[in-house]
């Protein structure tokens, strides 16, 4: 016997603008190109739009009367769209780049970790230090913490410390943000 796949009832998204017929006011406030400006009955502005081939678009629905806007609602939605995602790639993405540690490591080791922390500050990218304690390595804590603080005054001219050495379980974590360059 075959079973058949359930289907998922479909989601109607529903627009954030109330369009043409669907505005309830009875006056409406109504701006737009090619529009005189002013007050109008509902009925009258959908009229003018409908005249115009363009849609009336509820804009402020709060205001007494509600604001309109004789436009082409699909060519709205579109710019806007456009304009959200130009908005979003231009936004800052916060990278966080890990170094981890012993709490007995060496100078040459040291060094090389250092060298590629000054690189990812440079970079912009935040910076997650953290010296890992594996096994009875727990007693020598105090030494992850030089070690942690010796980093952070290494890095001083290219980051700032946002958080200090805290001991969390088996890490000894710390957080140095990128200083802005001028």
């Amino acid at each position: 016997m075959r079973r058949r796949r359930q289907s998922s009832p479909r989601v109607i998204k529903e627009d954030q603008h109330r369009i043409n017929s669907k505005i309830r006011s009875e006056e409406v406030r109504l701006v737009g190109d090619n529009v005189e400006i002013g007050i109008y009955k509902t009925k009258q502005a959908l009229a003018i739009a409908d005249e115009q081939g363009l849609d009336l678009v509820e804009i402020s629905p709060k205001a007494v009367p509600p604001v309109c806007k004789v436009m082409d609602y699909k060519k709205f939605l579109y710019e806007q769209k456009k304009r959200d995602k130009s908005l979003k790639s231009k936004a800052t993405k916060v990278t966080i780049k890990e170094i981890r540690f012993g709490p007995q490591t060496d100078e040459h080791d040291y060094e090389f970790k250092k060298k590629h922390a000054e690189k990812f500050l440079k970079e912009g990218a935040k910076l997650k230090a953290f010296v890992f304690f594996k096994g009875r390595s727990i007693v020598f804590k105090e030494q992850g913490q030089i070690l942690l603080l010796r980093l952070a005054q290494d890095l001083e001219e290219l980051g700032k410390v946002e958080q200090m050495p805290k001991l969390e379980g088996k890490r000894m974590t710390m957080f140095i943000a990128p200083k802005k360059n001028k």
